[in-house]
């Protein structure tokens, strides 16, 4: 039985600004932030502490502004006959790679857009 091979993933300095960026939305933890990524914590912490990296407390978004991790689900696609017509106050998109992002009830149209733009970057 042989090992599987890690590779190490190299993140741009933007993409590192960005994940730093996002650990001081409220209520986010650095672990959350971590496994969305799926990257260590540790890590993390690392770039923050790096002047480079950490979130400049100055350009942080207003209240309006900032970023909010909005709940999403993950299905596996079935090849079952075609889906039922959306209801009200329901969404489906369909992402790169044959993922969907399903969304129901309210929501704010605002944030949804920078998930689908944080999501296909």
């Amino acid at each position: 039985m042989g090992l599987a091979r890690r590779t190490k993933r190299l993140w741009t300095d933007d993409e590192k600004r960005s994940i730093c960026f996002q650990t001081t939305a409220p209520g986010v933890s650095v672990a959350q932030v971590a496994r969305r990524y799926a990257v260590n914590a540790n890590l993390i912490f690392k770039w923050l502490r790096d002047p480079r990296y950490a979130p400049d407390p100055a350009s942080a978004p207003s209240p309006s502004e900032e970023a909010r991790f909005l709940p999403v689900e993950i299905v596996a696609e079935t090849r079952s006959a075609p889906a039922a017509p959306a209801a009200e106050n329901h969404i489906e998109i369909e992402l790169a790679g044959g993922h969907r992002m399903r969304i129901n009830g309210s929501y704010d149209p605002e944030a949804l857009a920078r998930l689908i733009r944080g999501l296909t970057v």
